[in-house]
């Protein structure tokens, strides 16, 4: 195959004449139809142009509808009217001209200086205009040169007269070759006259079609009205001039006509008021057309809407696998599926044709479709035979494409299987919300039907969910249990957590076991045992669980020692498919650290996890539901003994803070390396208040783990949520039962509003604890005035930050991935752009695809170890 290389792209002006020859027709009326509803002729919709009627032809090419591309048409302007687009080329040219002699306003000499330093190519208008709009008179002619200004977009004015497009043609025709070629024009191809528009294109009817609304009124596209609107007051103009009307007159009209130039090209010209419809809504002109999310390229090259194709919002199904997605009945009814007719499936297809209402057309080899019904369906079994094919409705097993938008990352689109079912809204196990960075609070999202065998193994083997566990960004878990999935292992798994007989086996029997195991817990059924028979049974593991660190962080554990986690049931041990001790939490399921998910991922099959996560699923919904995982005031109530050690840490807060203070306007503060003195103390208040939080919360999570989690009947609320990582932290706690310390906007003391003071509560030059934004009381207390003030500061912060920053992050993603997007990875390893220029010689620098290591590394020694 022999390839062609585009050399360049050239974007050029038309110019007149061109105009002309390219016309089909000249359009000299308004009118658009006659009263009989057919085309005129000279009009705006006349058949020459283009026809959008499927009886009619075309009267330049003679084709139909279909075959007719559309032809251009062109409108002669009675007085020569400014591009829009162009008025400031042309002021730069008029301040540089004599308009005299059309030479550029310099001396001869410094002229030859500037052609003789030029590089060819080169664009040397705004040197030339910085030094000839300095000259009083021509150095070429002696004239008079007056002061060119321009209000914006085609206004000139000549010393304060206005000056009219005919002389500024007449001015810019005088310019010779030579100097156009030092304003980086090049005269062959274009020509600053063409700049003043004589003769306007019409575009094709195809780019502007009617559309006939219920009643029979037909409605005119947008530019149709725009170009309506130029032909009358260009024919208003003529008659006017004709008739001899006074020069006012004449201005006035010519005025009107640039103003529907000017918004024909672009209607969101600044400065100029938009034309409307009488609705009142602006009209979209060309410029409007072409850009932004609704124009041309974004809109319809881009991203396009397709066939096969149904949008529905999301609700959760924690009953479904996650590599299944629940597909409204109504929707699979409406897509379907090519399938070709072979002498292994051609029974089975004659039976859903004769009994059932799955096939909706059958089309032949040759292409010709026939649509199935009670009419057509015995000739249509009389015929069919191998090599024909049907398109068939969607059924449980077809593989799907669902994706939710923002496509940000590779994950945001997957493969599922089909599982038709009643309702209106697609159903996806909560699992896979991760990936897609969905919730179920009125989110949408789209399904894609593949149409080819091809496409289907695709998604089949690279897209389905089951095999996107491990995530391609930085090799670690992604599509995990989250929230509630953790708080529900977390509940199963705990030491105190027991079942009777009978409540053990509905949950035998939702994880598919036949046969009852023996007890484990005197005559009662242990959770861990349950959540052991959801395991592979060569599963090996001994890890850290979440509990763990917050035992360390609480002081409850010394040493950090296997044996005294066990003390507290926190060390997983997982031997040969048994959970003997320890508890699943955020360290065994969570995004990115969940171990356990991990080593499913990486040791077993996707259908493997696929199956765990599916039993899991079924058992925690309702585990959850009986042991009642709620939230209420009473748990955040703490004794006497934290009340004195807060009491204790804030009188500490302040005393230290007044050390700090005095210190400080004494100069004898120490001073960070650095920084100034003023930082020094600034970043000492900071550490101050993070340190006396720091202390009163460990005291809360050390009675809260006591209290609620290390007895025989734990309470199942925040406090569970917490320690097992599902939701929340023990600052959550500590802002609400302790007190919220030090308030911070970017990461340091809140700044002063006011003159020497940061409210209006606090002395002037006071730069304390308390009038710096401490905040010593906590929200079940309520905070006093001046308190709520400085959090309301911080507060403020996260709120600006959230909106500004999802926008600027938005929009700076779609730059870069516009500018990487024809990056490749070669055979030879290579990254490449589209012309073949070397970006990396080696992927990644490294040649590692980050989903096949572990969390970054490419090889875990300690595993490999394990296996010699």
């Amino acid at each position: 195959m022999l390839a062609k290389r585009i050399e360049s792209v050239q974007f050029l002006m038309l110019n007149p004449s061109q105009i002309r020859r390219m016309s089909a027709i000249e359009i000299k009326t308004p009118e658009t139809y006659d009263k009989d509803g057919y085309p005129m002729e000279g009009g705006l919709m006349d058949p020459h142009l283009g026809v959008i009627n499927p009886g009619l032809r075309c009267k330049t090419c003679g084709q139909k509808m279909k075959q007719c591309p559309g032809h251009f048409g062109s409108m002669e302007l009675i007085r020569p009217i400014i591009h829009p687009e162009f008025g400031r080329k042309l002021e730069m040219l008029m301040n540089a001209t004599c308009q005299s002699c059309g030479k550029i306003s310099m001396k001869e000499e410094k002229l030859k200086e500037l052609k003789e330093t030029r590089t060819p190519g080169k664009d040397m208008s705004k040197i030339i205009v910085a030094k000839a709009k300095k000259a009083k008179k021509c150095p070429n002619c002696n004239a008079d040169r007056g002061a060119i200004s321009l209000d914006k977009p085609t206004n000139f004015y000549l010393d304060k007269e206005r000056i009219y497009p005919t002389q500024i043609r007449e001015w810019v025709e005088k310019i010779s070759v030579d100097d156009l070629r030092l304003f980086g024009y090049n005269p062959e191809i274009i020509k600053p006259e063409w700049f003043i528009i004589t003769a306007l294109p019409v575009p094709p009817i195809t780019i502007r079609p009617s559309i006939t609304l219920e009643s029979g009124i037909k409605s005119e596209d947008d530019l149709t009205h725009k170009l309506v609107d130029i032909i009358r007051i260009n024919l208003r103009l003529k008659d006017n001039i004709d008739a001899g009307a006074p020069q006012l007159i004449i201005e006035d009209l010519w005025d009107l006509l640039q103003y529907h130039v000017t918004t024909y090209f672009d209607n969101e010209t600044a400065g100029v008021p938009p034309a409307k419809h009488r609705s009142g809504r602006a009209l979209r002109t060309l410029v409007q057309r072409l850009k932004g999310k609704k124009g041309r390229f974004r809109h319809n090259l881009t991203g396009k809407r397709v066939n096969f194709a149904a949008r529905s919002t999301i609700t959760p199904d924690p009953y479904i696998k996650i590599s299944e997605l629940g597909v409204p009945k109504e929707i699979a009814d409406e897509l379907t599926v090519p399938e070709a007719v072979t002498e292994y499936n051609k029974k089975e297809i004659e039976r859903m044709i004769r009994h059932g209402d799955e096939i909706s057309y059958i089309i032949r080899p040759n292409g010709t479709r026939k649509k199935l019904s009670e009419e057509t369906k015995e000739e249509i079994l009389e015929e069919l035979d191998i090599g024909f094919r049907v398109e068939r409705k969607l059924c449980d097993g077809d593989v799907v494409l669902f994706n939710r938008q923002p496509s940000l990352h590779r994950l945001s689109m997957m493969a599922h299987f089909v599982r038709v079912m009643p309702g209106r809204t697609f159903r996806i196990n909560p699992i896979v919300c991760k990936p897609y960075n969905a919730d179920f609070d009125g989110d949408e999202m789209n399904m894609h039907v593949p149409q080819t065998e091809e496409g289907k193994t695709e998604a089949r083997q690279l897209m389905l969910v089951r095999n996107q566990i491990i995530s391609p960004r930085y090799g670690a878990p992604v599509i995990i249990m989250d929230e509630d999935g953790v708080s529900g292992a977390f509940a199963l798994t705990l030491k105190s957590t027991t079942f009777s007989r009978e409540e053990a086996m509905k949950y035998f029997y939702e994880i598919g076991l036949t046969e009852m195991p023996k007890p484990d817990a005197g005559k009662r059924y242990s959770g861990k045992l349950i959540f052991s028979l959801m395991l592979p049974q060569d599963l090996n593991l001994e890890f850290k669980s979440n509990m763990c660190k917050l035992l360390e962080e609480a002081d409850l554990v010394k040493e950090g020692t296997t044996e005294e986690y066990d003390k507290f049931d926190a060390y997983v041990r997982i031997k040969n498919g048994k959970l003997i001790s320890g508890v699943i939490d955020e360290a065994a399921l969570g995004e990115g650290k969940g171990l356990l998910t991990d080593a499913f991922a990486r040791n077993y099959s996707g259908e493997v996890l696929e199956e765990f996560y599916y039993r899991i699923s079924r058992v925690i919904g309702d585990l959850l539901t009986r042991k009642g995982m709620t939230v209420g005031l009473d748990e955040y109530e703490v004794s006497d003994s934290i009340k004195r050690a807060k009491d204790k840490a804030v009188q500490e807060e302040l005393d230290k803070g007044k050390e700090l203070v005095d210190r400080f306007n004494k100069g004898t503060l120490h001073i960070i390396p650095g920084r100034t003195l003023e930082e020094s103390f600034e970043i000492s208040m900071m550490r101050l208040g993070s340190e006396v939080k720091a202390k009163v919360e460990k005291e809360i999570l050390k009675e809260k783990l006591q209290q609620d989690i290390l007895t025989e009947n734990p309470k199942f609320n925040t406090t569970a949520m917490i320690i097992s990582g599902s939701r929340g932290s023990s600052t959550n706690l500590m802002n609400i039962a302790g007190f919220w310390g030090q308030a911070s906007v970017r990461e340091g003391r809140p700044k002063k509003g006011f003159e020497k003071r940061l409210i209006t509560h606090n002395r002037k030059t006071d730069v304390g604890a308390l009038a710096g934004g401490f905040i010593r009381h906590n929200f079940l207390e309520g905070m006093q005035p001046k308190e709520y003030f400085y959090h309301a500061m911080g507060g403020r912060q996260g709120e600006v930050d959230t909106g500004v920053s999802t926008k600027v992050s938005g929009y700076l993603y779609r730059r870069l991935a516009n500018s990487l997007k024809d990056l490749t990875v070669g055979n030879d390893a290579t990254v490449r752009t589209a012309n073949k220029n070397v970006v990396q010689f080696v992927y990644g620098e490294d040649g590692v695809f980050p989903q096949k290591t572990r969390r970054g590394k490419n090889i875990e020694v300690e595993d490999e170890l394990g296996t010699l």
